[in-house]
């Protein structure tokens, strides 16, 4: 069964998606989920009681649906983190760059006066330094910050950032980490050229899987792009996997 590895309900401070919605899409697609619910230290509100989220939802919970949680990294939250990812039995956790400097990165304000290499490449090396000592499984959406930057071109382009990006991938394999595919910028079809030196890349260091994830925060977006997305998957080498008490299955 295919999942969607990334999606978000209630309990993440930017959704409002809720669980039988979620459910009802996914079946319809004879897809399994995965709920990765933010958990952002030090973003203010994007936290979640995992007691209750555990609680509410696990009479949901079995072989179509697991729940998990997204974790932001950054240095000032890394216990903080640690301890949370620690005080639930999740079945997958994303750790994911949203902030830098203590700035939210998908604030347009964030670009304003800045320069697009110094940014990207400060993103890669705080990417590369979080990666290297969070507790997680899955490494989310490594384009992120792509999403709402205001450059005349927003991409990451590997060549540019190839010793930044090969650091990040080098450290993923190295702590048998899995990255993760993240469709939301898949409807540009661009945005397959700009990746697949990444990808390649991880593949090539040892890489051998990939999360598909949608970052659904809506119902009807829950599987967007995914046939494309498994073609690309397939296309480089590597396996699309999910997460069960924090280890790998397979589709």
């Amino acid at each position: 069964m295919i999942f969607d590895s990334h999606t978000h309900t209630k309990f993440s401070a930017d959704s409002k998606m809720k669980a039988v919605d979620a459910i009802a899409r996914a079946e319809s697609l004879n897809f399994g989920l995965v709920f990765t619910e933010h958990f952002d230290y030090d973003m203010e509100g994007f936290n979640f009681v995992a007691a209750e989220y555990m609680d509410e939802y696990k009479k949901f919970r079995g072989e179509k649906l697991r729940l998990g949680v997204e974790v932001g990294m950054t240095k000032t939250a890394r216990e903080a983190s640690k301890n949370f990812v620690l005080s639930a039995d999740f079945d997958q956790v994303i750790g994911s760059i949203h902030t830098i400097d203590g700035e939210d990165i998908y604030i347009k304000e964030f670009f304003e006066g800045k320069e697009k290499f110094s940014v990207y490449t400060n993103y890669f090396q705080v990417m590369a330094q979080e990666a290297a000592v969070n507790d997680f499984d899955v490494l989310g959406h490594i384009d992120y910050i792509c999403r709402a930057a205001t450059y005349d071109d927003t991409s990451i382009d590997y060549d540019t950032f190839k010793a930044e990006i090969d650091n990040v991938l080098k450290i993923i394999v190295e702590r048998e980490k899995v990255l993760e595919l993240n469709t939301r910028r898949l409807r540009h079809k661009k945005v397959f050229d700009e990746l697949k030196p990444v990808y390649t890349s991880y593949k090539n260091f040892g890489g051998k899987y990939v999360t598909i994830g949608s970052d659904a925060h809506r119902a009807e977006v829950i599987g967007d792009h995914f046939q494309a997305a498994l073609d690309f998957v397939q296309e480089i080498g590597l396996t699309p996997v999910t997460f069960c008490q924090r280890k790998i299955e397979k589709f």
